[in-house]
């Protein structure tokens, strides 16, 4: 009988902060420069004589964040110097932290798919991921290397750019909470501006540590569900050998690795042999990992106190003005839409993946609130759904069409507001404002006037309407003759024709409402 793993899972994310400034100098922190070593100085070149001076935006950007995952943020801490030798690291070390970072502990919570209830369906259930630390230190240098030559090029623009490291106890079980967790702290870290966190310019990065274990069922319970009660630093629980695979640059690839190096262990294990302690690559065009070195420990980078910096203390006042300056974080957002206006969970989350989406949207629901409170009759129609479905349907697709927010378009939220009532009222159709819409974006103008100089109003004049029904129905004596032996769908016929016949313009509730009462007419 073969024997069962289960992997065990922590991880290591980077993230660019989006200052102003380097982390310990006056240089641009510019992710956009294409020209190579523009952005440096004698302090990031790590120069002779040179003093590193403290980013105080990039410690509040850490501390932030650590609020925002219910870390604790000590009096006390301190930056240290980690040593190791790499071409791109111009000191010959990296002014990082270790014994005293500025987050200690906290916590992300994920929805993750649970078991499935009596008729077979899934259910989801919350998955608390416990968080060791987040901190501090300077980005590295970007080697490229020209392969033909045998060369290798180094820029130094990147090179003491603050970058922030949130270390994750070892609570993943699967690729799928893994890629779950990425994408909810990228939107946290973006909410709250700490980072663009922009993967494929190398501002997000992801390091997965994984090791393999048996599960034991003996006494009828799961490791899985034993790990969940017992923190991993003080479990009895055996773990197996950690491989480190570095540098993703994509949750997708992230999940991909989980997999790939799960399987590969567990053919190591299956076959008698033991796992390596190494540090691993990611090659996503084979989707494989590959050995890089030995793993190393943490006495490896003789880690001491940075001479050229101070401590820091931290105040409690410092720490309550951070907290105030926290967002309505995407969670708490997605709930409150649902509560608030009455849309599906799956609709809210996607209106929260970015900030500028989630607020533009409430900007247009203010501009339709308005509207309610001075218009007697109101639509059928919920407008709140209305709003959130055209947003997340036609307007989604332009903005990530044009790689825009929605600030960049030329469509206001008062006149988003007023296409959303055009469709509530039914005055335009689903295809009308779909291109209204897109006339929206490149001329900026308001609705009403696309509206009239294409002639898009929808007709809802019933004689006009059932002029052209009664010409349709004349046209279709086959139709006509099948529905009165009981095929149904010979309305939906008749209507496409009126539709067509009316250029799209007819309101189709109407026509629907016509057709049926003709044909009964005719019986």
């Amino acid at each position: 009988m073969a024997v069962k793993y289960e992997s065990v899972i922590g991880l290591e994310i980077h993230a660019e902060l989006n200052t102003k400034t380097k982390m310990f100098c006056q240089c641009l922190n510019d992710p956009n420069e294409r020209h190579p070593n523009i952005n440096i100085c004698p302090i990031c070149m790590g120069h002779p004589g040179t003093l590193p001076v403290i980013n105080r935006d990039a410690v509040e950007k850490v501390i932030m964040t650590g609020l925002a995952l219910h870390g604790e943020i000590p009096e006390f801490s301190q930056f240290d110097r980690k040593n190791y030798f790499y071409p791109d690291l111009p000191k010959g070390y990296q002014i990082s932290q270790y014994k005293y970072p500025l987050v200690n502990g906290g916590y992300l919570e994920i929805l993750i798919s649970g078991s499935r209830t009596s008729d077979g369906s899934p259910t989801s259930e919350m998955k608390r991921i416990r968080i060791t630390r987040i901190h501090l230190e300077e980005d590295a240098g970007r080697l490229s290397h020209d392969k033909s030559g045998g060369a290798s090029l180094v820029d130094f623009n990147r090179a003491g750019v603050p970058l922030m490291e949130l270390v994750t106890e070892p609570d993943f079980r699967t690729a799928d909470e893994v890629k779950k967790f990425g994408e909810e702290l990228q939107k946290i870290v973006r909410y709250i501006g700490a980072s663009d966190a922009d993967m494929e310019k190398g501002q997000m990065r992801i390091e997965v540590n994984i090791s393999l274990r048996e599960i034991a069922d003996q006494r009828g319970n799961s490791l899985r569900e034993s790990a969940m009660k017992i923190s991993p630093r003080n479990s009895a629980l055996e773990l197996g050998t950690k491989v480190e695979i570095k540098n993703i640059n994509s949750f997708k690839f992230a999940a991909d690795a989980v997999e790939y190096e799960t399987k590969r262990q567990s053919e190591i294990l299956d076959g008698g042999g033991k796992i390596v302690q190494e540090t691993r690559g990611w090659n996503e065009s084979r989707n494989e990992s590959f050995s890089q070195r030995s793993k190393e420990e943490a006495h490896d980078y003789r880690y001491f106190p940075e001479p050229d910096l101070p401590p820091l203390k931290i105040s409690r006042d410092w720490v309550d003005k951070l907290q105030a300056r926290i967002p309505e974080l995407p969670a708490e957002k997605i709930g409150r839409f649902i509560k608030e206006f009455g849309i599906e969970r799956d609709i809210a989350e996607i209106l929260s993946r970015e900030k500028t989406l989630a607020d533009y949207y409430e900007a247009v629901i203010s501009e339709l609130k308005e509207y309610d409170e001075e218009t007697p009759e109101k639509p059928v129609r919920n407008l709140e759904k209305l709003a959130a479905s055209v947003m997340t349907g036609d307007f989604l697709r332009i903005l990530r069409k044009q790689a825009a927010t929605p600030s960049d378009l030329n469509i206001n939220p008062e006149n988003f507001a007023e296409l959303t009532l055009y469709l509530a009222e039914d005055k335009i159709s689903n295809l009308a404002a779909k291109r209204v819409l897109e006339e929206m974006v490149h001329s900026g103008n308001d609705p009403s006037d696309i509206i009239n100089r294409l002639n898009l109003w929808q007709i809802s004049d019933t004689a006009d309407l059932e002029n052209i029904a009664r010409h349709i129905i004349s046209e279709n004596p086959k139709t006509v003759e099948d529905y009165r032996g009981g095929k149904m769908a010979s309305v939906q016929f008749l209507i496409g024709q009126v539709m067509k016949e009316s250029r799209g313009k007819a309101n189709p509730k109407i026509v629907q409402e016509i057709i049926k009462k003709l044909l009964n007419s005719h019986n």
